[in-house]
């Protein structure tokens, strides 16, 4: 039996779980997310918890049990405190901006590269530039990707990320916060 699927789910006071046949409905302070569940799992609510269970003993039930109950636990987290992933910029006049629901990066490219925030992400950019551990005394900006949907803000920090992604010189482009970059010596001349 999964170890992780067989953990009940506690529900806080402020959620409500909505289970109709295989559609799951969670509502929390921060808003609403809803997904629909595969079938040989199957959902029960009990005692201010929710339950994932198996329907059968199937390699699929086996594999999914454990699944399904993260990602619904993950529902519950993210409608009570949200997600949030921090990331950091680093380069000479490498910088973002928010618009709107669009971002606007400059990372060495001859434009500004744009990309349109889903509803429900939001980007917080610090204003004042500082240095970045692991680089070359670059200075840079942290900023932070957040919303209620835990895969939704991983996808964007993704997509932000490859945009430009740190090289292995001088640190330069855009890296998760605490992401370690092993720096390269680089060229020595002869003398």
């Amino acid at each position: 039996m999964s170890r992780i699927g067989r953990r009940p789910i506690p529900i806080p006071a402020k959620v409500n779980i909505t289970v109709q046949d295989r559609h799951v409905t969670v509502k929390g302070p921060k808003g609403e997310l809803s997904r629909t569940v595969v079938e040989q799992v199957n959902l029960v609510q009990e005692n201010g918890t929710l339950l994932v269970g198996r329907v059968d003993e199937s390699r699929t039930a086996r594999q999914l049990h454990g699944l399904t109950r993260t990602l619904v636990a993950n529902m519950v987290t993210g409608v009570t405190d949200g997600f949030a992933k921090p990331m950091q910029i680093a380069g000479v006049g490498y910088r973002l901006q928010v618009q709107g629901n669009k971002l606007a990066i400059t990372a060495g490219f001859s434009h500004p590269v744009e990309i349109e925030l889903p509803p429900g992400i939001t980007v917080e950019v610090e204003q004042k530039p500082g240095p970045i551990a692991g680089t070359r005394n670059q200075q840079g900006f942290n900023f932070v990707v957040k919303g209620i949907d835990k895969q939704m803000v991983g996808d964007i920090a993704a997509e932000i990320r490859a945009i430009r992604p740190p090289e292995p010189y001088k640190g330069k482009g855009i890296r998760y916060q605490g992401e370690k970059i092993l720096l390269k010596a680089g060229k020595s001349g002869k003398k």
